[in-house]
């Protein structure tokens, strides 16, 4: 079985038409930042947004999502509008629910989800990577493959469409699961090599610079480092974690390893498959934590960071908060607001290098501290 995820060609000014629905309960400044959110990433993914709606409804329609009366006036905007692609602001659509829509609306029908993954197989450069997209996308399908029958067999490109794709409909679940095998036993391999540059590095200052897709992380690293990791202002422009050497003191340097950006509703699976890159953050000696201060929604951005970092159990680590883009916020009381809320941060601007003097000398400060206390520190081995 070829489950590559560069095998199909991208379908380019994709016209979308973005849809999020919004209960009794729901916050609708949640729901459009959300929905602002899903711009943004189908836009990453080579879309053209047309439009969108929040449509207001207590139950999810177990055959159309939306329910028929809604049904029928998104037959008329995609045929009148010229709408190719129908986007929920939904994770795990049901594959009865993708079928119905797509035959009474002739037209794609995806979820967050798949636009997520398409991102990533986009962006997979590395061999890890795109073992990591492939093992993402498998098991995101593994689960729905009986429900999608003729939704699998669509050949061409488009957003949602990238990787197993079209051979999925003569693909059994056995053949999904032997090909997971193989594709985790050889991350089993690159997971090793990763523990021998681990030990490698064995006593030395190791740092994850973890945050919210497209705070800026990257162009920090390249920043304080001097170097020239691939940036660009897009969600998830890098997938693949990399390591820096910055000089805090002619006596004293850190390793900054980069990550891969967290997003909200970030795929289970996804964060499975990407377990071996995150595992760089499990054995760093700190997290720095970068925000991104202009985004209208930088509390949501920065819990759904923790919640994430909770979830794999590095919580408990240092953390040194700066928060980046201040060039971008004009209010300076805004921003004194918002440094307020987090005490001990640090508000900067990679762009400017406002706030990067104040940021080495903060991770010199507890690089001195843990070496000051030899006995605070974990083994480098762990």
């Amino acid at each position: 079985m070829d489950a590559s995820v560069n095998r199909i060609p991208s379908s380019k000014d994709e016209r979308a038409y973005l849809i999020a629905l919004q209960g009794k309960h729901d916050d609708p400044k949640d729901i459009d930042y959300s929905l602002n959110e899903l711009m943004l990433l189908v836009k990453t993914a080579g879309g053209i947004v047309v439009d969108r709606r929040v449509v207001r409804r207590s139950m999810i329609d177990p055959a159309y999502i939306v329910g028929r009366g809604v049904k029928d006036e998104l037959r008329v905007i995609v045929q009148e509008r010229g709408i190719k692609l129908l986007v929920f602001d939904l994770n795990n659509l049901k594959p009865a629910q993708i079928r119905n829509l797509e035959e009474e609306l002739q037209c794609r029908v995806v979820g967050r989800t798949e636009v997520i993954l398409d991102i990533f197989a986009r962006r997979a450069r590395s061999a890890e990577s795109k073992i990591q997209v492939e093992l993402a996308q498998l098991r995101y399908i593994l689960p729905r493959l009986k429900g999608l029958g003729g939704v699998l067999s669509r050949l061409g490109g488009g957003i949602g469409t990238r990787g197993p794709g079209e051979k999925m409909l003569e693909t059994d679940r056995r053949h999904i699961m032997k090909r997971i095998t193989v594709l985790s036993r050889k991350l089993k391999g690159i997971k090793s090599h990763r523990e021998l540059s681990r030990k490698s590095r064995a006593g030395e200052f190791v740092g994850a610079v973890v945050g919210y897709t497209n705070a800026g992380k990257s162009s920090l690293i390249n920043t304080l480092a001097r170097d020239d990791l691939f940036v660009e202002d897009k969600l998830f422009a890098t997938l693949e974690s990399y390591t820096r050497v910055v000089y805090l003191s002619p006596g004293a340097k850190v390793l900054l390893t980069d990550t891969v950006g967290f997003i909200r509703n970030l795929p289970a699976n996804l964060v499975e498959s990407f377990r071996s890159t995150l595992e760089e953050i499990e054995h760093a000696d700190f997290l720095l934590h970068v925000a991104d201060i202009s985004s209208e929604d930088i509390d949501t951005n920065i819990c759904t960071v923790e919640s994430e970092l909770r979830s794999i159990r590095c919580a408990d680590k240092p953390v040194i908060l700066f928060l980046n883009k201040s060039d971008l916020r004009e209010d300076l009381s805004s921003i004194r607001h918002v440094q307020r809320r987090y005490p001990g941060s640090i508000v900067g601007s990679v762009k400017t290098g406002d706030g990067l003097d104040e940021l080495v000398e903060t991770i010199g400060q507890l690089h001195h501290s843990l070496y000051s206390h030899p006995t605070r520190r974990r083994p480098a081995s762990v």
